[in-house]
């Protein structure tokens, strides 16, 4: 049976050819297929909810190192995140005689190794209620559980929910988060 005979008579059916196997695993963000041969960079610079993020990557030098082999675990904010902080807080970080202090902020989001949800969630489980994770920064981020969902909390009491987890990169994985960690 040729090809068209085939899509012909899965139509008359009324089944429906199967889609491409990158949309079945590969999750998308910000409208973009993330796909796991890709590196965190690559694939977070097509997702639209993710401009403000690749923005202050390419600003503060982040590219190479997290375009490098890692392994990282990413909670990446939105742009949604990003709005909220308060008014100007972006714009300042963004110029350049800030860019250690965004370097800082985004090294905050970023933890050696490859930690996918479910390891998240056995380390909470495991410290009694949450886990200490040390990141690239430097210093320590809370991992919880609060209800069904992972949530982190930073060194100033603030928070953040994990509203994507595990998409996964050739060089580690991201989680996409609700809002910006801050370190002390």
């Amino acid at each position: 049976m040729t090809r068209i005979t085939l899509t012909a008579a899965l139509l008359a059916s009324g089944l429906t050819a199967a889609a491409p196997a990158f949309a079945e695993t590969s999750p998308m963000v910000g409208g973009a297929p993330m796909m796991a041969s890709k590196t965190i960079v690559e694939n977070a610079s097509k997702a639209s909810n993710l401009t403000t993020l690749v923005a202050a990557v390419k600003e503060a030098g982040l590219v190479d190192t997290l375009n490098g082999k890692g392994p990282f675990t990413v909670f990446a904010p939105t742009n949604d995140a990003f709005k909220k902080l308060p008014a100007g807080t972006v714009d300042k970080l963004m110029k350049p005689d800030m860019k250690a202090e965004l370097k800082k902020v985004l090294t905050y989001h970023v933890v050696p190794g490859k930690l996918d949800a479910k390891e998240l969630m056995a380390k909470a489980k495991m410290g009694g209620a949450d886990a200490n994770l040390k990141t690239v920064e430097g210093e320590v981020l809370t991992v919880k559980m609060d209800g069904d969902r992972l949530a982190l909390i930073d060194q100033k009491g603030g928070g953040a929910f994990v509203e994507q987890a595990d998409v996964n990169q050739s060089n580690g994985v991201v989680h996409v988060i609700d809002s910006v960690l801050m370190p002390k």
